[in-house]
């Protein structure tokens, strides 16, 4: 027996074509990105799912509200499951952010893993912010199937601890708006990723 992950990205955002970092920014989804949680819903709709998770914010909770009702769970949002924080960057693109603050851009490209962005996060900020928290949650649900609606960042260091790699190789892995992801967690620490960005 296991413990099955739904794990999910919220929906398309309203800037999500001007791929902007939005972090923290509380941006709503779009039309299309309801359809997509609606679609979600559909997938998950007869599947013995005891509990529905998402982070604080809005694009994370109208999923998760969408996805709970289908299945008639109440959901619980936590602020620890946020994207990441890029501070003073939030709300730009690479190229914007390349223009305003050209000498930290040259220093994040070198360094991903571990540059803060101005009054942010680097990325191993978010995985040991996240990691605790998603195991704490996985091991209060022993052979359960639980859902998740998180955010692409957040998703990519669960599934990049799921599969045993280096933090850095989680740009290696997709996360559409939308996007569903099966784990399965075993007793003896083993996680077993079933699907990825279905």
């Amino acid at each position: 027996m296991a413990t099955r992950v739904y794990l999910m990205r919220h929906g398309e955002v309203d800037n999500g074509l001007e791929k902007r970092y939005n972090g923290h920014i509380d941006v709503d989804i779009t039309p299309k990105g309801i359809e997509q949680m609606h679609r979600l819903a559909g997938l998950l709709a007869g599947k013995p799912v005891k509990a529905v998770y998402s982070s604080d914010l809005i694009r994370s909770v109208k999923g998760a509200k969408i996805v709970s009702q289908r299945l008639g769970l109440e959901h619980m949002a936590f602020r620890t499951f946020r994207e990441r924080s890029v501070g003073k960057w939030e709300g730009l693109t690479a190229e914007e952010i390349k223009a305003r603050y050209p000498d930290e851009f040259t220093a994040w490209r070198a360094d991903l893993l571990n540059y803060r962005p101005p009054e942010g996060e680097c990325l191993m900020d978010v995985r040991n912010r996240v990691l605790p928290e998603y195991k704490r949650i996985v091991a209060l649900h022993p052979d359960q199937e639980i859902a998740m609606l998180l955010h692409g960042g957040v998703n990519r260091v669960i599934l990049a601890d799921a599969l045993g790699l280096d933090p850095l190789n989680l740009f290696r892995i997709d996360q559409a708006f939308g996007a569903l992801n099966i784990i399965d967690h075993y007793d003896d620490g083993m996680a077993v990723v079933k699907l990825l960005n279905g």
